[in-house]
């Protein structure tokens, strides 16, 4: 079993920061890339961000350029979100998905159950 468990939504101010946490857990042999995705009311899910094992090839939308920052720690096999300058329109359900592979198995996707992100004054 594998486990994706975020934390760190909640409400803000515009303008304010929050950071994200996902850790996974559970039988894990390699973590491939890790991401980050939101869905908004009656909208789709988007990218929001995400980042391959190594920490290169780094991809954020455009919306969110400049203003948030994905890492990760793979001792922890954790990874961040740090958001800053938050906008009304950054107001979303954030899930967190990750490429696992399990010992002698094929990678697969995992979610998260998602974290509220709420952007109000």
């Amino acid at each position: 079993q594998v486990q994706l468990v975020e934390s760190g939504g909640g409400l803000v101010q515009p303008g304010g920061s929050l950071r994200l946490s996902c850790a996974a857990s559970g039988s894990i042999f390699r973590i491939n890339t890790m991401g980050w995705y939101r869905q908004a009311p009656g909208k789709e899910r988007e990218l929001v961000a995400d980042i391959r094992n190594s920490g290169s090839n780094i991809i954020y939308a455009d919306s969110v350029k400049g203003r948030f920052t994905i890492s990760r720690d793979n001792a922890k096999n954790t990874a961040y979100l740090q958001m800053n300058s938050l906008q009304a329109e950054d107001t979303a359900v954030y899930y967190c998905k990750a490429s696992i592979a399990r010992p002698f198995s094929s990678s697969n996707d995992y979610w998260g159950q998602g974290t509220q992100v709420t952007v109000s004054s």
